[in-house]
């Protein structure tokens, strides 16, 4: 088992990772009758696209011996509705200026191949941006 999620009551979840212990909450949208006061279910696997591409490419650059500490990921989710899903997920990733050309098309082809990519559904729209910055 991987993880226990108990509803918590008023559209709130808590979800703990077994093997750590470590804890989120979720709540239902303002969208859809929640509180808004904590990532909702959706805004947890848009976001989990930008963690499995930026954790990808962290292993990656070890490997390549660079450092991509620092590096960021902005999320934006849209949803659709009929019914109720997310239609788009767009992901803007922030990284060093100081790599290289032949390791961005390499950290690049990593995040574009991770787990969670090949896992969401093929109708979600995904918009990935890669920005090197200083």
């Amino acid at each position: 088992m991987t993880a226990k999620v108990t509803y918590n009551g008023n559209l709130r979840t808590t979800c703990v990772h077994l093997r750590s212990g470590s804890e989120y909450i979720t709540d239902a949208p303002v969208d859809n009758n929640g509180k808004g006061e904590a990532f909702s279910p959706t805004d947890t696997v848009a976001t989990g696209l930008a963690n499995c591409m930026i954790t990808m490419m962290g292993i990656k650059a070890r490997d390549l011996e660079i450092d991509i500490a620092g590096s960021t990921a902005e999320v934006t989710k849209h949803m659709a509705a009929n019914p109720r899903r997310i239609s788009k997920i767009e992901v803007k990733f922030d990284l060093p200026a100081s790599i290289s050309e032949k390791h961005r098309k390499i950290l690049m082809h990593t995040a574009n191949t991770c787990p969670v990519h090949y896992s969401l559904h093929p109708d979600i729209e995904k918009v990935i941006d890669f920005n090197w910055i200083n």
